[in-house]
C-alpha cells in the first residue's frame, strides 16, 4: 500500500516538474491522461462530485462554474504537514480573495472527525470566507477515490503514521473546464509562489 502511495506521489511530482518551465510559452500544460479522438484531444478532467461544506451547503462542479480553483486534501487534526499547507494556502486566499474567478477547495480525508461543525470552526479560525474557500466533508471512499483518480494524489488511513493518515501535500490547479494545469508542493513557499504565478497565466487565457 505504501509503495503504491509513493508511486502516485512520484507521478504527481513528475507531472509538476514537467510543467515547470512554462514562463517562455506563457501557457500552462494539461496534466494527466489524454486521448486522441480523430482531430480532437480529450484531456483528463476532474470527475463529478458532491460534498458538503462548512456552511452545510452542497459543493459540486457547478459550484466552481466559470472559476479556476486550487484543490488540496487535509484533515483538521493533522499534526504534520497540514498546518504548513494551510499557512501557504492562506497566501493564495489573500492574493485572490477579491477575484471572483478564483476559488479554493479543501477536502477532509477524515470525515468521521471533520464534521460540518468542525470544518466551520476551522474555517473561522483561519478567518476566511466560505464563498471563496470551501472545506468539504463527505463519504470517505468517495473523497479518497476522487483524490486518486481525478486529482492524482493519495490519501489513506495508516495507524502507524502521525495523525493516522498518509496523504499528499499537493496543491492542484484546475481550470474552468475541470482540467489539471499544475501540481505543486503546498509545503514549500517557492512552489506556492510558482502556483500563484501560474494562476495569473491561467487567468489570462480567459481574458
Amino acid at each position: 500500500m505504501k509503495h503504491n502511495i509513493l508511486r502516485l506521489i512520484g507521478i504527481a511530482l513528475a507531472l509538476f516538474i514537467a510543467g515547470c518551465d512554462i514562463s517562455q510559452n506563457e501557457k500552462l500544460p494539461y496534466l494527466g491522461r489524454k486521448e486522441i479522438n480523430g482531430p480532437d484531444t480529450i484531456y483528463h478532467t476532474i470527475a463529478d462530485f458532491k460534498f458538503v461544506d462548512q456552511d452545510s451547503s452542497f459543493v459540486t462542479k457547478e459550484t466552481f462554474e466559470d472559476q479556476v480553483y486550487v484543490a488540496d486534501f487535509f484533515f483538521t487534526s493533522c499534526p504534520t504537514i497540514c498546518p504548513i499547507m494551510k499557512t501557504q494556502m492562506l497566501r493564495v486566499y489573500e492574493q485572490y480573495k477579491d477575484n471572483d474567478q478564483v476559488g479554493i477547495l479543501s477536502h477532509s480525508i477524515d470525515p468521521k472527525h471533520d464534521t460540518v461543525a468542525v470544518l466551520r470552526e476551522f474555517a473561522e479560525s483561519l478567518g476566511v470566507e466560505s464563498n471563496k474557500w470551501r472545506f468539504v466533508t463527505g463519504d470517505k471512499e468517495e473523497i479518497y477515490k476522487i483524490g486518486q483518480t481525478s486529482y492524482m494524489v493519495s490519501a489513506v488511513e495508516d495507524p502507524s503514521e502521525p495523525g493516522g493518515f498518509i496523504h499528499s501535500g499537493a496543491f492542484i490547479l484546475v481550470d474552468k473546464n475541470r482540467r489539471i494545469r499544475g501540481i505543486y508542493d503546498g509545503t514549500k513557499e517557492d512552489q506556492v509562489n510558482r502556483l500563484m504565478a501560474d494562476l495569473d497565466i491561467l487567468l489570462k487565457e480567459y481574458e
